[in-house]
């Protein structure tokens, strides 16, 4: 099975009580991080794929190294084999760090990355899974799921917005708890009901 997510921003501070701007429900940021981590491991078995669009962590501790290892300690918590795709807040020197120490689940990689993006097929579709949101204009059977934008979505119904504060899981019309990415049935879903939402409103 695969998932999708973006924008944990695991240990990010800034996330914490920020009433402004992608408002989450904690007051410290280890309980956000437990939360993300249990919901995403109930979710997600180790025979999984999950695709991260970016944004894992915000750690600014010094030297870069310490944030490095506490972001990895972080990482190797989660079920699945991960992909990441570099995010605005994803330094190329943690993906570095990150092979470095990678392992092997299933014989394959835990950890595997790509700096811009990636193309997948899914249900006669194409997904391609980008951070920022794209606008591809008329593509066919193209769906872009993204991150970056927290609780915004985005005005065209091939953008999906697969961020853990995404407004668009509202689409769903069942409780999805915080920080448990996206399941293929869960994008199909929102892909399916913001195509009907857009139809209405014409």
């Amino acid at each position: 099975m695969k998932y999708f997510i973006a924008d944990t921003h695991f240990l990010d501070k800034h996330m914490i009580g920020n009433k402004n701007f992608a408002p989450r429900p904690y007051f410290f940021v280890d309980e956000m991080d437990n939360d993300i981590i249990k919901n995403w491991n109930e979710e997600v078995s180790d025979s999984d794929i999950v695709y991260h669009l970016g944004d894992i962590a915000v750690c600014h501790e010094k030297p870069q190294r310490k944030a490095h290892e506490k972001i990895y300690d972080i990482l190797k918590q989660l079920n699945g084999q991960i992909v990441f795709i570099k995010g605005n807040h994803d330094s190329r020197a943690l993906f570095k760090f990150i092979e470095k120490n990678n392992y092997e689940l299933n014989g394959k990689p835990k950890f595997s990355f790509h700096d811009v993006g990636a193309l997948i097929k899914m249900n006669h579709a194409q997904y391609y899974m980008t951070h920022y949101p794209l606008m591809m204009g008329q593509v066919g059977p193209i769906i872009d799921l993204h991150g970056h934008i927290h609780h915004y979505s985005v005005p065209v119904k091939e953008n999906i917005n697969v961020g853990v504060d995404s407004p668009e899981k509202d689409y769903l019309g069942y409780e999805k708890p915080f920080g448990a990415p996206f399941s293929e049935r869960d994008i199909f879903k929102m892909v399916e009901q913001k195509k009907i939402d857009f139809a209405k409103r014409r």
